[in-house]
This record gives C-alpha cells, sequence and structure tokens, in this order.
C-alpha cells in the first residue's frame, strides 16, 4: 500500500500551540502532521497558501459539550446525535470533544459509551466521553436533575473501569463518592475532574493527592472561596498538575474572577458547556422536561436557572482577546494545547506526530475560514451570522 500523499499548509503567521512562526508551513502526511518549515523550504509538494494576514493554528478541544445543532446528548446518546454535535461545532473551530452526559438515570450511561464507540469509527473529532456527574453533590445540582444524583455503585465503577474506546473524563463531588473511589478510576485510566461539589479544602487536596486533575468549569456549581476555607477554587489556582474549565460567555462569571484564575499556578481551559441552540436554529429546547430558552446569551430555565451555556469555543476565545484582554496566542493556548494536555491526546498542538487538527483563523474578527480534521479539508458552511456568546 503506498504512503498518503504529503500536501503542504502555509500562512504568514503559523501558531503551533505555543509559539507563533512567521511565514512558515504545516507538512500533513495522511492525518498526521510530519514537520514544521519555512515557506522557503517547501519544495514541490502541493500547497495551500492561506490569504494575506490569516494565522493557521490548531484546531479547538472542547471537553465540555452537551450537544449542537439542535441536538442534547442526554435525550438521544447515539452516534447520529454525535455526528450532529460535531458538525455543528466543526464549523466553529472545534475539531476535537467530549459529547458530555450530564446526571441521568442509570441506563443513560451504558449507551453514551457504545454510542461514543461507534462514533469513534466514523467521526475523528470524538476524543472520548464526558460523565458529568451522577456522583456528585445535590447541593450544587445546578440544573442537574437531584432525582438522578447517586453515590457510585460496585457496578458503576466496574462499568466505568471497563476497557472502552477514547479518553472518559468523571466529574465528581469528592465528598460524595467514599475512599478509594478517586484513586480506583485513575488507576484505570480515567481522566477525574471535580465539579458540582460542596468539597472543603482539605477534601479538594485530599482528592488531588488520589489523582484528581480538573476541574469542571471553575467556579460555577462549586464550593465559593472563603476567608477560612478556600475550597475547591484556591486548591485549583494553588495546584501546578491541575486543570481547570473555564465558560468565558459574560454569563457564567466575572471577568474579574476570569482573569484572576488566569493568574493561578494550574492550567486553565476554555470549555463551552455548549447546549443544542449552539449551531442549531432553534432558541429552545427540553432538559429534564422543563423548557429551556435562549435569552440575553443565557440558556435558562422558567425559574431563572443557568442550564448550560449558548457558546462556541471561536466566541470563547474572542471573549479572552476582547474582554480578558489576552494576546491572540494565549487565548489559543487555553482552546488547544491545555485541553489537549490534560487528556493526553495527540491533538491540539501542529508539531511532528499530531494529528492534523487544523484551521485558518482571522485574527481581527477571530472568526474561522477553514477547517482540518485528521488531515481532511472540512470547510465550515459559511461563518455564522452572529457569533455565538459573545460577552457583554
Amino acid at each position: 500500500m503506498s504512503a498518503a500523499p504529503e500536501y503542504a499548509v502555509a500562512a504568514d503567521r503559523l501558531f503551533d500551540g505555543m509559539t507563533l512562526h512567521e511565514q512558515a508551513a504545516v507538512i500533513v502526511e495522511g492525518a498526521t502532521i510530519t514537520r514544521i518549515v519555512a515557506r522557503s523550504e517547501l519544495g514541490d509538494r502541493p500547497i495551500t497558501v492561506l490569504p494575506e494576514g490569516i494565522w493557521l493554528a490548531p484546531g479547538f478541544v472542547d471537553l465540555q459539550v452537551n450537544g449542537g445543532g439542535d441536538m442534547l446528548f442526554n435525550d438521544a446518546p447515539t452516534a447520529q446525535t454525535i455526528a450532529t454535535m460535531a458538525a455543528a461545532h466543526r464549523k466553529f473551530g472545534t475539531t476535537g470533544f467530549l459529547p458530555t452526559l450530564i446526571t441521568d438515570g442509570p441506563a443513560k450511561t451504558p449507551q453514551a459509551i457504545a454510542a461514543v464507540g461507534e462514533a469513534m469509527r466514523r467521526e475523528p473529532a470524538v476524543l472520548g466521553l464526558h460523565l458529568e456527574g451522577p456522583f456528585i453533590s445535590p447541593q450544587k445540582a445546578g440544573v442537574h436533575d437531584r432525582r438522578f444524583i447517586r453515590a457510585p455503585r460496585a457496578a458503576d465503577l466496574e462499568e466505568l473501569t471497563a476497557s472502552r474506546s477514547g479518553a472518559l473524563l468523571v466529574t465528581l463531588a469528592p465528598e460524595c463518592v467514599g475512599d478509594g473511589v478517586i484513586e480506583r478510576l485513575v488507576d484505570a485510566g480515567v481522566r477525574v475532574s471535580i465539579g458540582h461539589t460542596m468539597a472543603t479544602y482539605g477534601e479538594t487536596r485530599a482528592a488531588i493527592a488520589q489523582g484528581a486533575r480538573g476541574f469542571t468549569h471553575l467556579f460555577n456549581a462549586m464550593r465559593g472561596m472563603e476567608s477560612r476555607d478556600g475550597g475547591p477554587i484556591a486548591a485549583a489556582l494553588e495546584s501546578p498538575a491541575c486543570f481547570y474549565g473555564l465558560i468565558v460567555d459574560g454569563v457564567h462569571v466575572d471577568a474579574a474572577m476570569l482573569r484572576l484564575a488566569l493568574r493561578g499556578v494550574g492550567h486553565p481551559m476554555l470549555v463551552t458547556d455548549a447546549m443544542p441552540p449552539v449551531g442549531g436554529k432553534r432558541a429552545t429546547f427540553s432538559l429534564y422536561g422543563d423548557e429551556i430558552t435562549v435569552a440575553d446569551g443565557r440558556c435558562v430555565r422558567r425559574d431563572g436557572t443557568l442550564a448550560g451555556a449558548f457558546l462556541d469555543m471561536a466566541s470563547a476565545v474572542r471573549n479572552c482577546v476582547k474582554v480578558l484582554g489576552l494576546s491572540l496566542a494565549q487565548a489559543l493556548r487555553l482552546a488547544t494545547t491545555n485541553p489537549a494536555a490534560f487528556l493526553g491526546a495527540k491533538v491540539g498542538r501542529l508539531a511532528p506526530g499530531y494529528r492534523a487538527d487544523m484551521i485558518a483563523l482571522d485574527p481581527a474578527s477571530i472568526m474561522v475560514q477553514h477547517v482540518w480534521v485528521a488531515g481532511a479539508p472540512a470547510t465550515p458552511p459559511g461563518a455564522p451570522a452572529t457569533p455565538r456568546g459573545v460577552a457583554r
């Protein structure tokens, strides 16, 4: 069998996930990046030259995607739902993501695991599964249905530690799961994230010592910082081995608190917590039988409770630049290199040996112009008329 032909994509500016290169190109063979070279060294291979001023960057990696394209993963945990979500988020530059199942009945978990396994055979953007619950605190349920919140049973641990396709990320409240649970999950290769929790600072530090390395949408649905107990937030910000997700939509977290998080010694990551209207056509959807409406850039239940986010990853990056004052390179790192590093996946970088997930990005508007997933062109069907989740 002959090797896949090489091709190159050249740009005035190439951000590799860490460093910005001038007048450079990425060389791709099949689904994999083989090297980064100066444009003067390209030779005779096929070349795509991006328009003047357009950046070439890694595709976005989103670890918390509840829905998209008018589909909610909880409603129909199938490979077809995942494909619809992937297409909806791809046009905003997301080339790798975790379909996210929020707290639900016990039957939904094996369905979600099976759906992800099937989807990964056809859709390279699917990197695994995020189970956000049901092992969380009822006191910090947020929009999660308290009827389904429970402690893990032996059968749950057998299911979660079995062999599987892709990464598995489990959000849990450490004070609610019992001794040894976090260590058992981590020993089986599961990424454990602390969230929807009333854990004290001491309980959080103990969970980190047991192998938990993530924090799910930091600040939201967790014990707040207090003078005598910093809780999960203080533990996250002072832990250099930990990664914490941030929803940068101008709704979930105030800009001052986000800037504080960016000064922590851990690794911030952008997540969307996206719901069905992202990349879809409808402004309402159903969650646990309740109608959720998109109003003023937020997804809310009738009682005003936030229900996920109306946010895409390009808009999250844009908000980091326009509202938080980050450079474009800094903002891109939060959406690419950091979340990929948390998963341990060979994506989120333009570097030899990494998968060729790439975007062409207008640095002025921070709008995605073109997308490649696993080396294959996947041009978005036109830029969205209105950016999602733009902070006000």
